[in-house]
């Protein structure tokens, strides 16, 4: 039969509008399906979407949140919010817009993935950025579809936490996507006029009525239909779609759950469930990695002013632990708001910060797994988090990091109150694990579910080229073909994997 489009592509969100906008660019015929809402202008947004200083969308049943949940460790479950509707998560997070480091794209490339390399992604990574700050400068972008700006107006607590960092002898990182050492900076952003700017909004609006990009939302993909070991297209709730080529860009949780509900996976966990196999993949849903975090609060003085910066967060502390293989694998990440405000519905009071202290490079993994063979059915999710010794150390190290922030000179006269961990359980590392382990927190910054790898690599879903190991026709663009995930927070990564999706789909 002949195919109704070249290519389908499975999700609207980071990736897949990225992929999908250019992809239509260079003359494909593009069918771009989202199970969630569609809005085709940045106007018909929500509010709450729209809004850059909540994250409201992130509370379990909102109709823009998938609402899934993950065990983080054995006994230990916790909502994880993923976008659903266009833009997917970058339309319900905090607009936070770091690149992946070069460490990052060195090991990716390491691991046999050249193509990953930061000298073959840097094209990727300037096309898709129109930085207010830094455009002119070599290795960024001034003229992409997404704003990327950083704060420059301060309040007291942000002056005195980069004085707080200062203090400790962190150095400063002016610029988060320069690729230069870890440090004290702002956060890029990609905010403009307090609206949260979404991948949707950047690359589907302009390109609405234009030939070549058709965009429905409301539709369900049930699974990729595969024909003599060639994808031709997929089955939905509304009825098959036929297309030359099918492209999985639903994350890296929608991803590896399409690809086992279609056969794709390990053979006996497939069988279990009364799926026929059609490719022995025992990397599908292996591998996920994440961060893992901590909060710690503290109650700032009453009389604190707030300053003129609207959004919950700043700047960011990027360190490194003192045996790290990658620079800056620890973070930590004050909030400027109680948690009340920021996620209304999400519980706290109206007083209470945190720091958030995270481990962004981890040994330990997790593994996603069906938990049914109906696709409405919700996959099975855990993180495997702590699993190693060395795990353990470093997010001691990370806490250990944020408690003497909240400790320093520069800090000290705006600290009302230093919450958990007491001194006592910071100085003991059995007692701070068991801290750590009764307070973990995911930053739900999920990657490595079908990962790349090369030839020979058993537990490689997909090849360099994100094509599908075993299955003609069938890539998959989005998180989960990263090796690992990204030592910062991986929003900006998840647009240049569309973007260099394209390249590779087109044949740049």
């Amino acid at each position: 039969m002949t195919p109704d489009w070249d290519v389908v592509v499975v999700g609207a969100g980071s990736s897949g509008c990225a992929l999908a906008a250019r992809l239509a660019d260079a003359g494909r015929r593009v069918l771009l399906l989202e199970a969630g809402a569609d809005h085709a202008r940045p106007g018909d947004f929500p509010p709450d979407l729209r809004d850059a200083a909540t994250l409201g969308a992130t509370v379990p049943g909102h109709p823009a949140n998938w609402s899934l949940s993950s065990e983080l460790t054995p006994g230990s479950r916790v909502p994880l919010p993923r976008g659903r509707g266009v833009g997917g998560s970058s339309a319900v997070n905090g607009g936070y817009f770091v690149r992946a480091t070069p460490a990052d794209h060195a090991g990716w490339a390491a691991a046999g993935n050249d193509l990953w390399s930061l000298a073959a992604t840097l094209p990727a990574w300037c096309r898709l950025e129109a930085d207010r700050q830094y455009g002119d400068r070599p290795g960024h972008g001034a003229d992409g579809p997404l704003p990327v700006s950083r704060p420059t107006a301060g309040s007291p607590l942000t002056d005195a936490l980069a004085a707080a960092a200062s203090e400790l002898g962190v150095p400063e990182e002016p610029d988060k996507n320069a690729g230069g050492p870890p440090g004290w900076g702002p956060v890029p952003f990609t905010v403009r006029d307090g609206v949260r700017v979404n991948t949707a909004m950047a690359y589907l609006s302009p390109r609405r009525g234009t030939p070549g990009l058709t965009v429905r939302g409301g539709v369900r993909v049930r699974r990729v239909l595969v024909e003599r070991g060639r994808a031709v297209g997929v089955d939905t709730d509304a009825g098959p779609v036929r297309a030359a080529e099918v492209v999985l860009a639903a994350g890296a949780v929608g991803s590896p759950h399409l690809l086992l509900l279609s056969g794709i996976g390990p053979a006996a966990h497939l069988r279990e469930h009364g799926i026929g196999v059609v490719v022995d993949a025992p990397g599908v849903g292996a591998d996920l990695s994440d961060h893992p975090l901590v909060h710690l609060p503290w109650t700032p003085v009453a009389d604190l002013p707030e300053g003129d910066w609207p959004l919950p967060l700043h700047s960011v502390l990027n360190a490194t632990s003192g045996d790290s293989p990658v620079p800056g694998d620890l973070e930590v990440l004050p909030w400027l708001r109680p948690w009340a405000r920021v996620v209304p519905g999400g519980g706290g009071d109206d007083r209470t910060l945190s720091l958030a202290a995270g481990l962004y490079r981890e040994e330990s993994r997790g593994r996603l797994a069906l938990a049914s063979a109906d696709p409405a059915a919700a996959p099975r999710i855990a993180h495997g988090y702590l699993a190693t010794a060395t795990d353990r150390r470093r997010l001691r190290e990370a806490v250990r990091l944020a408690a003497a922030l909240l400790r320093t000179r520069a800090l000290a006269p705006l600290v009302a109150h230093r919450g958990d961990p007491a001194g006592d359980v910071l100085a003991d590392d059995r007692a701070l694990d068991a801290w750590a382990a009764a307070h973990l927190a995911t930053a739900q910054h999920l990657a490595g579910s079908a990962r790349m790898g090369p030839d020979g690599d058993p537990g490689a879903v997909v090849d360099q080229h994100l094509r599908v190991r075993g299955v003609g026709g069938l890539r998959v663009a989005d998180l989960s073909v990263l090796p690992e995930v990204p030592t910062r927070g991986p929003a900006a990564t998840a647009v240049v994997v569309g973007e260099r999706a394209a390249e590779l789909v087109t044949g740049g």
